[in-house]
């Protein structure tokens, strides 16, 4: 049997729901210390930008979809053939600026300091606008899953102005290649069924993508 291109979900160290808490008015300064005190706590998300800090541990749903999704976009790589290299919930980071720690993210291609694609599961709210994260880092693209639905965004860059600015446009496919071809109907469609039944769901999707080649 094909050895899994992730590790197993630490499902016993999962809340069973996210836990969520936002600092405003936060220094760097600040940040580092939070982040510090978080140094033996796996599994905790930290972010920071313009002045807040962000701290999730994410719950046992939240951990499912995201091992999901970024086992299915792993798959349909290799299956592809395409360079990629999984950099998981790496801290993506410009000093003094920007903080963040992806649910998944990959760097496609080629390997880079900052991933191309940036996955978030999203089950809480609060009026924190992760693609302004993301677009201070610079990741070329940024998945978004909410409530059964996947969103893609891709950075473009305005050129227009006297300075050039960026921001993210929802794509109806990925922009990055090796990703075009991927049906995201297919994905969303396994990446719901894992919920009730993962194995299923990794052979669907193994089937639907080696019948679209």
């Amino acid at each position: 049997m094909a050895q899994s291109l992730y590790p197993p979900i630490p499902q016993s160290t999962a809340p069973p729901s996210d836990q969520r808490v936002v600092h405003y008015g936060r220094s760097w300064e600040q940040f580092k210390s939070i982040q510090t005190g978080f140094d033996q706590a796996p599994g905790v998300r930290l972010f920071y930008y313009d002045g807040t800090v962000e701290v999730l541990m994410p719950g046992r749903e939240h951990e499912l979809f995201s091992w999901v999704i970024g086992h299915l976009v792993g798959l349909f790589l290799a299956q592809r053939g395409v360079f990629f290299q999984p950099t998981g919930s790496m801290t993506q980071e410009k000093e003094r600026e920007v903080s963040a720690q992806a649910d998944q993210s990959f760097c496609v291609g080629s390997v880079k300091p900052i991933p191309d694609l940036s996955i978030e599961v999203i089950f809480t709210s609060g009026g924190v606008d992760k693609l302004a994260r993301y677009r201070a880092l610079g990741v070329p693209e940024v998945w978004l899953w909410q409530d059964g639905v996947l969103m893609v965004y891709g950075l473009r860059v305005s050129e227009g102005e006297a300075t050039p600015t960026q921001g993210y446009e929802q794509c109806d496919r990925s922009q990055l290649a090796g990703l075009q071809d991927l049906d995201l109907d297919l994905l969303r469609r396994c990446i719901l069924l894992a919920e009730t039944d993962t194995g299923a769901a990794i052979r669907q999707f193994q089937q639907g993508i080696a019948l679209s080649t």
